[in-house]
């Protein structure tokens, strides 16, 4: 069975203060300031992806009072409340796991919950089937860099270049899992008694280790990571709403 899974726990230390007060996915974004979370769930059903599990904890209230069971959004929508002891994202999918929300027989579409994008989730989840990967990430094409670079000779700079764009595929925090893995990720777990544990940072970087099909799918679509106070300052609502209005009409 097909699932979406939105990553939405964490105390969002880089949002502070803000998230002294709010959960980091319910913070308002967009001309119309709708929660960063509302735009990700819009995005699923209007790919069809309709059964949700939302892993949370911190000031999850927030997220629960705001979409309750997902039947306003047209969606049924499940709540998994992260484990204290237990950190990161790959742990946050086995308590799921674990308690009985997703198995082994599911297709898992991955989304964190600081990433708005405009995505086509079908075409991603034909490549990740007709490819038979375990995994695929989506992956943007080219990313722009926010500082300066420079080249460096004899300690001049011989050339720099100013927020340029990196040309070089990067994450974006979207991707889909075969749940057959989850007793790889169980193993691995148990094996070293991870208290934190992350699905792109051990997981997949495990799986290109061990030779395992990682699928790439790569991506012009709009993105952008508001992982943190700065990012958020930073958004362009005008753009924000010109990609992804369509999702409210």
């Amino acid at each position: 069975m097909l699932k979406g899974i939105i990553m939405a726990g964490g105390e969002g230390k880089r949002f502070r203060p803000l998230t002294y007060y709010f959960q980091k996915c319910m913070i308002p974004v967009g001309e119309n300031q709708k929660p960063i979370l509302e735009y990700i769930v819009r995005l699923l059903k209007y790919n069809k992806i309709d059964d949700l599990i939302v892993l949370t904890g911190y000031r999850h209230q927030q997220i629960f009072n705001f979409f309750n069971n997902g039947e306003r959004f047209g969606v049924k929508i499940s709540y998994v409340l992260d484990e204290p002891d237990l950190k990161g994202s790959a742990n946050a999918l086995l308590n799921a796991y674990w308690k009985g929300f997703i198995s082994k027989d599911d297709v898992l579409v991955i989304y964190y919950g600081d990433i708005l994008s405009n995505l086509n989730l079908n075409e991603l989840i034909k490549q990740h089937q007709e490819t038979g990967s375990d995994v695929t990430v989506a992956l943007a094409k080219k990313f722009n860099i926010s500082v300066g670079t420079a080249d460096v000779k004899d300690k001049k700079i011989i050339d720099f270049v100013e927020k340029p764009d990196l040309e070089k595929p990067v994450s974006i925090g979207v991707l889909i899992m075969n749940g057959s893995l989850l007793d790889f990720m169980e193993k691995i777990q148990k094996e070293g008694q991870l208290n934190i544990f992350d699905i792109m940072g051990d997981v997949v970087s495990l799986l290109v280790k061990q030779g395992k099909n990682v699928g790439a799918y790569l991506t012009d679509a709009f993105w952008y990571d508001v992982g943190s106070l700065e990012k958020y300052e930073r958004i362009d609502n005008k753009k924000l709403e010109n990609e992804m209005s369509y999702l409210f009409e």
